[in-house]
């Protein structure tokens, strides 16, 4: 099968067949190339119901994950979001299409630098990406309407709820090393209501607020 027919199964096995109801994020997953964003030998392994390796010790989360995530972040077109962990990219193409702009932060140079070249293919110009300690957020582009994290967290970053505007919504994995649960936080009059959906597992958050220092 060609890379569009296992995206098209992959659509409709892995995501529709799971409750995923958004019709945008149907569309722009059935639209991105999943198999850019993966070294060139794992290709292959695009379109498989699993996290792939990308190298540096981190993954890219599997399809369902993707669209889970994005769907309970209810973005829309006029938001400002900001993504802590760039990866090789592939979230980040799903939330330009949706978005107004999106500001990612990635700690390893080496995946930004792939990030960036997988964006430039597809002529992505409304991501923009910054090497640093994704915990500490971008306080000089705040506030965000909307904040993902692609990484396991063992609380809310609170500097990271000072960067959500009011009535955003920021989705992280919370918990400890081995398991996690998918959590959406609403920041409403200043507070912030918590909904917890999925059990999931994800490589460790680094950084001043996350499970370790992260060296950068």
């Amino acid at each position: 099968m060609s890379f569009e027919e296992l995206r098209k199964k992959m659509v409709k096995e892995q995501l529709e067949q799971r409750n995923i109801k958004n019709k945008e994020i149907l569309q722009v997953m059935s639209e991105i190339p999943r198999e850019l964003f993966l070294p060139l030998e794992l290709a292959n392994l695009a379109y498989e119901d699993s996290p792939v390796p990308i190298g540096y010790g981190q993954t890219i989360s599997q399809p369902f994950i993707v669209a889970r995530m994005t769907e309970i972040l209810e973005v829309k077109n006029t938001d400002r979001v900001l993504e802590i962990g760039t990866g090789s990219g592939y979230q980040a193409a799903i939330l330009s299409k949706l978005a107004k702009v999106v500001f990612s932060i990635e700690r390893i140079g080496e995946l930004k630098k792939f990030a960036e070249e997988n964006l430039k293919k597809l002529n992505i110009e409304n991501v923009f990406l910054m090497r640093g300690d994704g915990t500490i957020g971008l306080s000089n582009y705040a506030p965000f309407n909307k904040i993902i994290i692609t990484a396991a967290a063992p609380q809310i970053p609170k500097n990271l709820i000072d960067q959500l505007a009011e009535g955003g919504i920021m989705v992280l994995p919370l918990g400890d090393i081995s398991l996690q649960v998918l959590t959406k936080v609403i920041k409403v009059d200043g507070q912030i209501k918590i909904e917890k959906y999925d059990y999931c597992r994800f490589v460790p958050l680094l950084g001043k607020y996350g499970f370790f220092e992260s060296g950068v």
